[in-house]
């Protein structure tokens, strides 16, 4: 999913659970910056403190992560935060791939929507709704390079879609490995990319050579746009995906999360007159299902969720805060200018967020997963 949905329709279900706008504000923007902490970095205190961070994004098809084949960086990053295992199938390739609304996607929102209380829970649930919503795209990819996540590319079939919005998408998925290749200026394969870049499939043929195929770059950024009913095979025995309804399973994600948020609300205990009574699915479900429909690029999407939100459909008539990917981004650049007493970070957003998401990696690798018999690390 793309910042349409991770940002503006998790505030958007936020809103209409009832919560307050500051904790949708908190709740949204640790759900879309997810996928911008892209670099670990770290600050020393003149008082000796030190704090570490460690990335929860980086780029699909970055030559760091599927040329170099970096398991590590799969382990810590994809699987966790992008792609969690559903525990379904025979082979552990396969166990490890997402599903819809997994068990243990369920079990693990509700962890999260259970620790509310703590001092960074509710950027917790911000990072539990983008990896639970995550599930709802992502699904029948792994976030481990496997041969399972190989696709024939002459297979992909969009349907019902306007021509104009078919060759936007169509062109986004041939620069979606372009932009990527370009960057690498030392690799020694520089020329072999700059040779086959306008050619997906040949790109994708040279990416999985490299390191094998990683989640779901081989069907570009199709499965992250709302609109759109499609399909494809696998590589492997020529297996078909079915039909991929995104607006269905869209919809049935911004149910869960709405369910989820609801409960949330119960747990922080609030008064209600900073967040309202809330609205039913049911009372926003059309609403919402016009704007997943809406046939446009990501800022167009965003428009559809602003306009519904302008109206009135998820709670009271105001539009949704920008999202600003540099908001955190700043409070982490002035700790690392003044840096004289590592106590004045802790009250911060960004350290919160780092909090949460040590939380949420240690929580998944550590405790999740073995219990469904997954060793990822």
């Amino acid at each position: 999913m793309q910042t349409d949905m991770h940002y503006y329709g998790t505030y958007a279900m936020a809103r209409a659970a009832g919560l307050s706008e500051e904790d949708c504000y908190l709740i949204a923007y640790a759900a879309q910056f997810v996928d911008d902490n892209a670099a670990g970095e770290f600050v020393e205190f003149d008082d000796g403190a030190r704090i570490d961070t460690e990335a929860t994004a980086h780029h699909p098809v970055d030559i760091k992560n599927v040329g170099q084949f970096d398991p590590e960086d799969q382990r810590k990053v994809w699987v966790p935060f992008h792609f969690l295992p559903g525990n379904e199938g025979a082979e552990y390739s396969e166990r490890l791939r997402c599903v819809k609304d997994s068990l243990p996607a369920q079990e693990m929102i509700q962890n999260h929507a259970d620790h509310v209380d703590k001092a960074f829970g509710l950027y917790l649930v911000g990072i539990a709704a983008h990896v639970y919503a995550d599930t709802f795209s992502h699904y029948g990819f792994s976030g481990i390079s496997s041969e399972g996540n190989k696709v024939d590319q002459n297979s992909i079939e969009l349907r019902d879609i306007d021509a104009p919005i078919r060759e936007y998408i169509e062109g986004k998925a041939e620069k979606f490995f372009e932009k990527e290749t370009a960057r690498v200026e030392d690799n020694p394969f520089k020329k072999l990319y700059n040779m086959i870049r306008r050619k997906l499939d040949m790109v994708q043929a040279k990416v999985a050579e490299l390191g094998g195929a990683l989640g779901h770059g081989p069907v570009a950024t199709y499965p992250d746009r709302p609109f759109l009913t499609w399909q494809f095979n696998y590589e492997q025995e020529n297996q078909a995906s079915g039909v991929r309804n995104n607006p269905a399973t869209f919809l049935d994600g911004c149910k869960k999360l709405h369910q989820i948020f609801a409960y949330v609300k119960a747990r922080v205990e609030r008064d209600t007159s900073r967040g309202g009574s809330g609205k039913s699915f049911e009372y926003i479900q059309s609403s919402v299902e016009t704007v997943l429909k809406t046939e446009a690029g990501k800022q167009g999407r965003i428009d559809a969720w602003q306009k519904a939100a302008r109206s009135g459909a998820f709670g009271i008539a105001a539009p949704i805060p920008e999202y600003d990917h540099n908001h955190w981004k700043s409070q982490w650049e002035d700790l690392k200018a003044n840096h004289t007493r590592s106590n004045q970070a802790i009250d911060t957003d960004i350290f919160k967020f780092y909090c949460a998401a040590a939380y949420h990696r240690n929580y998944v690798i550590r405790d999740l997963l073995p219990k469904y018999g997954l060793v990822i690390d």
